[in-house]
């Protein structure tokens, strides 16, 4: 992963308006929660509701999660998918107003620390530690080795792209990663590997969402419709016990490099927000609380610009309007309006 000082730079003298428009595209990259998507654009759940909203939505596969994002905050995608602290850190650091549409699940397991030969996690002391650098892989380590009364001071982190991580465990100079499902998964099938810590530990603080430009949203509902609906009847889809939940959830394990079954462990280790009302409800919980972790993690790590002073540097607005952090510098939003539509059969 890059370091963003340059990206963020660039990103900040951007200066192309957003508009009312037609057309939108979004990137994605593989992870459990996120693969409902691509299988909307194969199924034609996605045409379906750009055709209703006489628009037309593109869904761009990036094999780096970080590219995407990066491609998003430079304003070559609309939407990007991402998790809430990657949102903070690349486009809101980079002085890009983005809100959050939906968030489709949060980690509860799949994000993990992994030993090679051993079995605890204050056996990490000392070792080199294969991660995606300044990623939620940083953060659930530095969480993790909190829990030990350890800091990143006791390890050394090796940057190393996810897409390099299956490869890279089976050396043996690896002895120790942080990273995510599926890679996460196909490793731990491994003999002597071994999970010591994982995102069970920090519930609700790794969000996978849907994040997109806020002008472009303000400019374009009928974008913000057709994603919300393409996602609530997609996990109306998969969340039955029918047969067509089971083709879509295989669907969904193959496009993933795995099968049903693989891909079910998957999501047992993700807390899928099925119905808008479990993203609303766990909005309206202790949302501002949890990003307080998030936004001290990136703080320490220089990762809020240049002129952050404090953890609160960039503002979070709330779903209830309630801001989180510097009011005359909200930069990620969170918002409900679409998920209340789609509870309320309005969209």
């Amino acid at each position: 992963m890059k370091r963003f000082s340059a990206l963020l730079l660039s990103s900040m003298l951007l200066s192309t308006a957003a508009q009312a428009q037609d057309s939108f595209k979004v990137c994605w990259s593989i992870y459990a929660g996120w693969m409902p998507w691509a299988y909307g654009a194969e199924s034609g759940i996605v045409k379906k509701w750009a055709d209703k909203y006489d628009i037309n939505i593109e869904l761009v596969q990036f094999n780096d999660y970080i590219e995407g994002i990066n491609q998003f905050t430079a304003g070559a995608y609309d939407g990007v998918m991402a998790t809430n602290m990657d949102a903070l850190a690349i486009p809101s650091a980079g002085g890009v107003d983005s809100t959050i549409l939906l968030i489709c699940d949060y980690s509860d397991g799949n994000d993990v620390i992994i030993l090679k030969g051993k079995d605890k996690l204050e056996d990490i002391k000392g070792q080199k530690v294969n991660l995606v650098e300044l990623s939620v892989s940083h953060y659930t380590l530095a969480r993790g080795l909190e829990s030990v009364g350890m800091s990143e001071k006791d390890v050394t982190v090796v940057n190393t792209s996810d897409a390099d991580m299956i490869a890279a465990y089976a050396t043996p100079d690896v002895t120790a990663m942080v990273t995510w499902n599926p890679m996460a998964a196909e490793i731990l099938q491994q003999e002597g590997a071994y999970n010591v810590f994982d995102s069970t530990k920090l519930p609700g603080e790794i969000q996978d969402s849907l994040v997109v430009n806020t002008q472009t949203l303000k400019d374009n509902p009928a974008f913000a419709k057709a994603m919300t609906g393409i996602w609530y009847e997609t996990m109306a889809l998969m969340s039955g016990d029918d047969e067509a939940a089971k083709e879509a959830k295989t669907a969904m394990g193959v496009a993933s490099g795995t099968d049903l079954e693989g891909y079910e462990a998957q999501l047992a280790a993700t807390e899928m927000f099925y119905k808008p009302e479990d993203y609303i409800k766990f909005t309206e919980g202790n949302l501002g609380e949890l990003t307080t972790f998030v936004t001290s993690f990136l703080f320490d790590h220089g990762l809020l610009g240049q002129a952050a002073t404090s953890p609160g540097y960039i503002g979070i607005e709330l779903a209830d309007g309630t801001i989180v952090g510097d009011e005359n510098n909200v930069l990620l939003r969170y918002t409900t309006e679409y998920a209340k539509m789609a509870a309320e059969g309005k969209l």
